[in-house]
C-alpha cells in the first residue's frame, strides 16, 4: 500500500529578509526626509513674502527653485545611478540634500532671497537623486512576489515626514517671525527693517541647519554600512535606445504629461490655499502674523 502524501507546509515569501533590514530601514527612513522637505517649503512663500516685503508672484520663486531641482536632475541621477549603484546614488542625494540645507547658513547671512533660492534648487537636486534611487531601491531588497508590500510600507514614511514638515513651518517658523505684514514693514526706517529681516531669516534658517544635520548623519551611516548592490545592469548606457522605446510607448507619454499636469496643480493647492485662508482670516480682522499662522 501506496503511504499517504503529505504536502509540504506552505511558507510565504519575506516582505524584507533579515539580511536586507538594516539597509531597508536606512533606505526607508530617506522618504520621510524628503516629505520633511516638501512640506516645510510650501508655507515658505508667504513667509518671505511678508520679510522681504515682496509680491506673491515673486516669493512663488521658491517653488520654481524647488522643483526646477527635480526637473533638472531627475534624468541625470537616472543615467548616474545605472551607471554606478544605488548606494552610490543615495549618498549623492544626501550630499546634495545636507549641502543645501546648510547652505541657508550663509544664505540667512547675506539677507537676500537669491541665495535661498540657490540653496532650494540644490537641495531638491539631491531629492531628485534620492527618489530615483530609493524606490527602486526598495524594490530590490527581497522576493519580486513581496516586492508592492516593500515599497508600500517604505512610502508609508513619506508622509510621517510630510506631517512634521507642515508642523515644523507652521510652529518653528510661522509662529516666530515677526508679525508684521509687507506693507507695515515698508513704513520702517531701513535699519529697523533690516534688523526685523535678519532676525526672521534665522528663524527660517534654523529648521534647514537641524535636517542638514540629521541628512550629514544619515550619509555617514549609509556610507559605513555594507548596502546590497542589487544591481541588475552591467553599467551600460543605451540613452538614445532607452528615449526612442519610451516616446515610443505612447501610455508612458500621456503618464509622464497627466503627471506633469497634477503635480503643478497639487503644488499651487499647497502654495495658495494657505494664502487665500490668510486673506479670509484678515478680513474677518485678524492680524496678518496670525492669519498666516492659523491658515
Amino acid at each position: 500500500m501506496a503511504e499517504p502524501i503529505v504536502a509540504e507546509p506552505h511558507t510565504e515569501a519575506e516582505v524584507v529578509p533579515k539580511s536586507y533590514l538594516v539597509a531597508f530601514v536606512l533606505t526607508t527612513f530617506c522618504f520621510a526626509l524628503w516629505g520633511f522637505a516638501n512640506d516645510i517649503t510650501n508655507p515658505l512663500v508667504e513667509a518671505f513674502g511678508r520679510i522681504f516685503n515682496q509680491s506673491n508672484f515673486v516669493s512663488s520663486f521658491v517653488q520654481f527653485a524647488f522643483y526646477g531641482g527635480y526637473c533638472f536632475m531627475a534624468l541625470p541621477a537616472a543615467l548616474f545611478i545605472k551607471k554606478f549603484s544605488y548606494k552610490t546614488g543615495l549618498l549623492v542625494g544626501l550630499a546634495l540634500y545636507a549641502l543645501g540645507g546648510l547652505a541657508f547658513i550663509p544664505a540667512a547671512s547675506v539677507g537676500e532671497f537669491m541665495p535661498f533660492l540657490i540653496a532650494f534648487f540644490v537641495m531638491t537636486c539631491g531629492l531628485s537623486f534620492l527618489e530615483t534611487s530609493a524606490n527602486p531601491y526598495i524594490l530590490s531588497m527581497g522576493p519580486a512576489s513581496t516586492a508592492t508590500q516593500r515599497l508600500n510600507l517604505a512610502q508609508s514614511f513619506n508622509p510621517i515626514g510630510s506631517i512634521v514638515g507642515i508642523l515644523t513651518a507652521k510652529y518653528a517658523i510661522l509662529s516666530n517671525i515677526n508679525s508684521l505684514d509687507g506693507p507695515k514693514r515698508a513704513e520702517l526706517p531701513i535699519e529697523e527693517f533690516d534688523a526685523m529681516k535678519f532676525s526672521d531669516l534665522a528663524i527660517v534658517r534654523g529648521p534647514y541647519v537641524a535636517i542638514g544635520l540629521v541628512i550629514v548623519t544619515m550619509f555617514v551611516l549609509i556610507l559605513v554600512k555594507k548596502m546590497p548592490r542589487n544591481q541588475d545592469s552591467d553599467g551600460s548606457l543605451d540613452i538614445g535606445g532607452t528615449i526612442g522605446r519610451l516616446m515610443a510607448n505612447s501610455r508612458y507619454v500621456g503618464g509622464v504629461i497627466a503627471q506633469a499636469f497634477y503635480v503643478g496643480a497639487q503644488i499651487m493647492c499647497w502654495t495658495f490655499t494657505a494664502q487665500y485662508g490668510k486673506g479670509v482670516f484678515m478680513a474677518d480682522g485678524m492680524s496678518a502674523g496670525d492669519a498666516a499662522t492659523a491658515a
